[in-house]
Parts: C-alpha cells; sequence; structure tokens
C-alpha cells in the first residue's frame, strides 16, 4: 500500500478542483450563464489559492521534496518542473488580471484573456498533478529539502 504525503496530497486535490471549476465557468459562459460563471471562476481561484497557502506554508516551513527518481530521467524531470512553475506563475498573473477585467466589468479585456488563463490553467493543473505524481506516486520522493536544493538537485 502506497502512504501519500498528506499536505502535498491535500494542495494537489486543490489544483485539481481549481481546474475542474476553470473548466466548468469555462462552459457556463459559453451557455451566456454569467452570474454561475463568476461564482464558479470566483470558486476556481478560492481553490488556486488555497494551494497556493497550502504549497508556500510547506515550503517555508518544511521544505519541498527532491526528485527520487532514477538519476537518468532527474534532467527530464527539472525541465518538467520548471515548465511547470513558469506556467503557474504565468497562470497565476494571468487569472488576476482576468479576475480583475471580470469584476471591473471590462468584458472586451476579459473576453480576450479568460480563454488564454483558462488554457494556461488547464495545462498548471495537468502538469501540476503530473508533479505530484512523480514525486509521490511513481517514485518515493526524495528528501525534503529548501526549494533551490529540490528544483536543482543540490
Amino acid at each position: 500500500m502506497i502512504s501519500l504525503p498528506i499536505l502535498p496530497t491535500i494542495s494537489t486535490s486543490f489544483i485539481v478542483l481549481s481546474g475542474i471549476t476553470v473548466a466548468i465557468g469555462w462552459w457556463q459562459i459559453k451557455q451566456k450563464n454569467i452570474e454561475a460563471h463568476k461564482k464558479t471562476m470566483t470558486l476556481a481561484s478560492i481553490f488556486a489559492l488555497i494551494f497556493f497557502i497550502i504549497y508556500a506554508s510547506r515550503t517555508i516551513f518544511i521544505g519541498n521534496t527532491s526528485f527520487g527518481g532514477p538519476d537518468d530521467i532527474k534532467i527530464y524531470y527539472t525541465i518538467f518542473l520548471v515548465f511547470h512553475i513558469t506556467l503557474a506563475t504565468i497562470g497565476a498573473v494571468l487569472g488576476a488580471f482576468s479576475l480583475t477585467t471580470g469584476y471591473k466589468n471590462n468584458l472586451k479585456l476579459h473576453r480576450k484573456l479568460g480563454p488564454i488563463t483558462s488554457i494556461v490553467w488547464f495545462f498548471t493543473s495537468i502538469t501540476g498533478v503530473a508533479v505530484y505524481l512523480l514525486l509521490y506516486v511513481f517514485y518515493q520522493g526524495g528528501q525534503t529539502t529548501s526549494m533551490i536544493k529540490a528544483i536543482l538537485g543540490f
């Protein structure tokens, strides 16, 4: 039986919930259900924020888990992780702008940003789950250490 770490499992669950609610919100706006769309996208951002709070708290107080898989694929994991972190950062910034433009009723810009933000966030969610699987399910997690050491493998 696999023993999964509680905080990474919980935080990954929230990023999955965020991705699912973004998909639901996108469907709702396609159906012209504006009020439901607003509520759903707000919920999606709350889920993403909960993920970030858990992740940041764990990083600050406990550290990050380094890759524990085979050395011959460690470079591929690291490249993938950097890609995921870049996507997550871009997605968070786009998400903040999309929410702001939506709530301020700047719909011309919101309609341009929304689909891009959603696509970036879907890939962020998917790659986040992949990172989780690679760290804790497919391979046993490595050492828990500072973020820089975990990412760069020092």
